[in-house]
């Protein structure tokens, strides 16, 4: 039996179009290429320091990124350098009447010349300014705990010190 030519149009259409797409994966290649390359350029854009779930940092609009410099993590019942305890005791340091022993500065001017110790030769910068250390302590630390710390690391030669905070947008401080 002969078909009509509007039969054999409309098979044609069928036939044409239950084969099913093919998907190109070249160009899905190229695209997670150039993605890739994207996120390997623009890592180092966002610096993050290491955080315990125990601490609550301070809050501020800050403006330069984080170094990798050595870290000294100030919890409220112990202090750490480079994730290593040196220092604990009982009491929270947040109390106000807390004082300071000298066991505890001379645990940091220990670890701290042992590190120096490592690694002796200074760049132009870190004669100059000494040798850098960031220090990341809990908000409810006192600041004269802090100040102690700070003078602890002055005595053993890392002058360059930095205050890590958690950084909001200059926005979310003025409207809320």
């Amino acid at each position: 039996m002969k078909q009509s030519f509007k039969a054999k149009r409309l098979a044609k259409h069928h036939k044409r179009f239950s084969a099913g797409s093919k998907l190109n994966l070249v160009s899905l290649m190229d695209i997670f290429t150039i993605l890739v390359f994207f996120l390997i350029v623009n890592q180092s854009e966002v610096r993050v320091l290491q955080n315990t779930k125990d601490m609550n940092i301070p809050i501020s609009i800050a403006e330069e990124l984080p170094a990798e410099n050595i870290l000294i993590s100030v919890l409220p019942n112990s202090i750490m350098i480079q994730d290593r305890v040196i220092w604990q005791q009982q009491s929270s340091l947040t109390e106000l009447n807390v004082v300071i022993d000298s066991g505890l500065i001379k645990a940091i001017n220990t670890e701290l010349t042992y590190l120096a110790a490592k690694r002796p030769v200074l760049t132009e910068s870190e004669l100059e300014n000494g040798r850098a250390v960031t220090i990341i302590g809990d908000a409810t630390v006192p600041y004269q705990v802090l100040k102690q710390i700070m003078a602890a690391c002055a005595d053993s030669d890392y002058r360059n010190i930095s205050l890590a905070v958690e950084q909001v947008a200059k926005s979310k401080i003025k409207g809320g």
